[in-house]
């Protein structure tokens, strides 16, 4: 991790993905934060990441890039086909590798090979049109958190018995994928959840599901912890949770949209 974050104020892109020890399908994941170990796993890690900067002991950063694998892309495509051509950089290919990793065919081709060993990127034929991807993917996964709202109806129905104990609603934070909707508490729902967003998948769960276990109320097993530091209350970040579910409604649905056109490029 220092390699990638020596210092708060260090820039950096990286590419999480579940490691050969896994036993979930390969998933991968762009941040430009530290991260958790466990970012695409619960419990005892399993992510393995690369990122576009490296930093020495002095705080020098290069490309992980090296200047050779940049000559074989150029090298590959120099005669090749393909629109929007233009040099060949480093950022580009960075952005191919984060868009062949979501690309469905190679994840089930390679699905033995990806147990076994550090993944390997193979030469598609339209270099641009992968790379164009890849930024748009990553771009969506970084700034998740600033992307459009996806339009949901959200229906409030007040918890009488709630109101009449003076409690706040009770959590529930559940989906229901029949009926495209997430109940948030006793007293809201959103709904209208298109079916394609429930397709796009971190490791073994949708997007909604990562968000809604995090926001979850947990009662700590450890008595101390319970009871002197215990604080969280769903409520307070009701409407926070909401807002974000609206944009990984978003987020999810755009993902979906570029993987299916990744299958429609194997068939051309």
């Amino acid at each position: 991790m220092p390699a990638f974050f020596p210092n708060a104020k260090a820039k950096n892109k990286i590419i999480t993905f579940l490691s050969i020890i896994s036993s979930w399908p390969l998933s991968a994941l762009a941040t430009d934060r530290v991260f958790d170990y466990c970012l695409l796993k619960q419990g005892n890690g399993a992510t393995q990441a690369v990122g576009y900067w490296t930093y020495n002991d002095r705080g020098q950063r290069q490309e992980n890039i090296t200047d050779w694998a940049l000559e074989q892309f150029k090298n590959k495509y120099r005669t090749s086909p393909g629109k929007n051509r233009r040099p060949m950089t480093k950022e580009a290919i960075f952005h191919y590798v984060y868009a062949v990793l979501h690309d469905p065919v190679y994840r089930e081709k390679y699905a033995l090979n990806l147990k076994r060993e550090f993944p390997r990127v193979p030469f598609y034929t339209d270099f641009w049109e992968w790379s164009e991807w890849g930024q748009t993917l990553m771009n969506l996964h970084i700034g998740y958190d600033k992307v459009t709202r996806f339009t949901l109806r959200r229906t409030d129905i007040p918890d009488e018995e709630a109101i009449k104990t003076g409690h706040t609603p009770r959590p529930i934070l559940k989906i229901n994928k029949q009926r495209g909707c997430i109940f948030i508490d006793t007293e809201t729902t959103l709904s209208g959840i298109p079916s394609e967003a429930w397709d796009y998948r971190l490791a073994n769960r949708t997007a909604f599901e990562w968000v809604l276990d995090q926001y979850r109320e947990k009662v700590p097993k450890d008595r101390t912890i319970r009871e002197h530091f215990n604080t969280y209350h769903f409520v307070e970040y009701k409407e926070k949770v909401i807002d974000l579910l609206r944009r990984v409604t978003t987020v999810s649905v755009e993902t979906m949209k570029i993987v299916r056109a990744m299958k429609t490029a194997h068939r051309n």
